[in-house]
């Protein structure tokens, strides 16, 4: 019996345990694909791949209401894949161990990829599913959503019939979605060379940990620690302040999740051996109180190490840690049209080093088009200052939101109606395939919404199993008050 199947809906839970046991990291998700086609051959239902993954699974309406639009439920198969520093985990192999934990469903120190495998676990509830009314279905399974929403960038018109869309991944209960911001990654390479480390230096290994991370367009307003940017403020003082010469630097890691951990290995003269544990001290001190609301769990540490036998060059070095402390983090505009929305935002998502090139990543998001081309071209123009080498991704589309759309009436009235109160209708900051759709499949009717997930892209991440039901009722309820045609 699996550790979720005393949960109600079993028939959700089940699947969705079932999911965790299917590695399904961003681009690599040749399990779960099979996985998706396996079930539907099983449960003999029509399904295709089309050549870059995405798949597509038909069932037709249930007896006596095959005059219903066609819909089709869409939800992204890969999850990201983040861990704690201690957990020993391989995501191209390892099964995700699902916990309950009072109210919520977590993982053991990973993430859950709740994101979104609640929304394919509620599509093959209602694939299998012999008792559930609905009208003809289309159940779209996307690749690749986390890490450059590949799947709707390749998906072709033609490839599903429906004109009804309900996107699953969601993550707030009672909340509707009509639209998302549009995104764009911004990327820098700094060159550099080694050369020998000083002699009669004090080596020492500096970490910042601790911090809650989460999802760079859900999470970025509140107030949240950047450990990148954490550390580079210890780091650019060291190096006015104590001849500090950098040997390695490594933070982050996916450029849609606000960086949590980040470590340097760093060298300072033997005199500036105190000076540099006194400096951290201050320092922490002052980012603790800064945020002392927001993240309670922050450490920094510094311990020694053995002297390291190359550092990198002292121009590469200045012009990277100038332009880390010199690049916007967080919220840049709050919306002035819709209350309490991120209009504009920057994230300083990772640095890592390769053999001759440190690679910055940066992703920016907005709502409005012209805003998030200006906060990319900001960015850009930080690094171009310090001399690396710029260069932004294709980006991705908003998702304008239609407050006349015909299956928000349905999906906003089948609420009122379960719970007796008003969801809230907004947009959302973070990044929807939806817009994709929308360029694909013009005048397609689209809402977003889910169960609550807290914690996402992070190993904090979990969902609120009381939620998860209402999710179930709600959807169900959708289903069978589609227009007919």
């Amino acid at each position: 019996m699996g550790k979720l199947s005393h949960l109600e809906p079993n028939t959700i839970w089940n699947y969705f345990e079932e999911i965790c046991q299917v590695p399904r990291p961003s681009k690599k998700e040749e399990k779960i694909i099979q996985f998706l086609l396996d079930f539907a051959e099983k449960n003999e239902l029509e399904a295709k791949k089309d050549h870059i993954g995405n798949v597509l699974i038909k069932k037709p309406a249930s007896k006596g209401i095959e005059n219903l639009k066609s819909v089709v439920l869409q939800s992204h198969i890969d999850m990201v894949c983040e861990k704690n520093s201690d957990t020993k985990f391989n995501f191209d192999t390892d099964a995700i161990k699902p916990i309950v934990d009072g109210e919520w469903v977590k993982a053991e120190g990973t993430t859950l990829g709740a994101d979104d495998g609640i929304g394919i676990a509620a599509q093959m509830a209602i694939l299998a599913s012999d008792n559930i009314e609905h009208g003809p279905i289309e159940c779209l399974f996307t690749v690749d959503e986390e890490t450059g929403l590949t799947g709707a960038f390749e998906l072709k018109e033609g490839f599903f019939d429906s004109r009804i869309l309900l996107n699953l991944d969601s993550e707030d209960e009672g909340e509707l979605f009509i639209g998302c911001a549009g995104g764009v990654d911004t990327i820098a390479e700094f060159p550099f060379l080694y050369e020998s480390t000083p002699k009669n230096g004090f080596a020492f290994k500096v970490t910042v940990t601790g911090l809650k991370g989460g999802h760079s367009g859900d999470d970025i307003e509140k107030g949240l620690g950047n450990a990148n940017k954490i550390l580079t403020r210890y780091l650019w003082e060291m190096q006015r302040d104590c001849e500090m010469r950098l040997s390695s630097i490594d933070g982050g890691n996916l450029r849609n999740a606000i960086a949590r951990e980040a470590t340097a290995i760093c060298v300072v003269p033997s005199k500036y051996k105190e000076q540099s544990r006194i400096s951290l001290n201050i320092l922490f001190h002052d980012v603790q109180m800064e945020l002392k609301t927001t993240e309670p769990q922050l450490r920094m540490k510094l311990e020694s190490v053995d002297l390291p036998a190359k550092v990198i060059n002292q121009e590469a070095q200045n012009n990277l840690l100038n332009a880390l402390y010199a690049c916007p983090h967080g919220v840049m505009v709050m919306s002035r049209d819709i209350e309490g929305l991120v209009e504009t935002s920057t994230n300083l998502a990772s640095v890592k080093m390769n053999t001759d090139v440190i690679l910055v990543t940066t992703s920016q998001r907005s709502s409005v088009e012209s805003s998030k081309d200006d906060i990319a071209q900001m960015v850009e123009s930080v690094f171009t200052l310090a001399g690396a080498e710029v260069r932004h991704t294709d980006g991705y589309p908003g998702w304008t939101p239609n407050t006349d759309s015909e299956i928000l009436k349905v999906t906003k009235d089948s609420y009122i109606k379960l719970f007796d109160k008003e969801p809230l209708v907004r947009a959302i900051h973070a990044g929807l395939e939806c817009g994709l759709f929308l360029e694909k499949y013009p005048g397609m009717d689209m809402i977003s919404f889910g169960p609550t997930i807290k914690g996402a892209h992070s190993p904090d991440e979990r969902i609120n199993i009381e939620t998860v039901q209402k999710f179930w009722d709600h959807l169900l309820d959708v289903l069978k008050n589609i227009p007919e045609e």
